[in-house]
């Protein structure tokens, strides 16, 4: 004799999105478009490197490759490599100016520490 037993189906979760912009990386990138990197599209991908195992890795793409997830976020499209994807689901990305440098910074959820330097992260 079997049992049946009536469950409604769970609710599927929303993913939060793969990557999102701040108004300030949103603001950079459209400046780089327009000017040097026009027709181009920034591939953001994670390489080994550093003491921690992994970093960030940022390229130009002339056109997106059949490996690129496409993210749009507040009119502006950057690529990410697919291979990169599960490490930064739910990445912020920003860009900061400081008295010495500049440049494109994340806050990754899935970071469970960095080197010292700050260069490299582990997942």
């Amino acid at each position: 004799m079997s049992s049946q037993t009536d469950t409604a189906p769970r609710p599927k979760r929303e993913l939060p999105p793969l990557m999102r912009l701040t108004d300030a990386a949103a603001e950079r990138l459209r400046a780089l478009y327009a000017r040097g990197e026009q027709g181009k599209l920034l591939r953001i991908g994670v390489r080994t490197k550093g003491c921690s195992g992994l970093s960030y890795d940022l390229s130009w793409a002339d056109a997106p490759a059949p490996t690129d997830e496409r993210v749009t976020d507040k009119g502006v499209t950057v690529l990410v490599d697919r291979k990169a994807s599960l490490f930064l689901i739910g990445t912020v990305m920003d860009y900061e100016q400081k008295t010495l440098s500049a440049g494109f910074t994340f806050t990754n959820p899935n970071e469970k520490g960095r080197c010292g330097c700050g260069e490299s992260f582990h997942v």
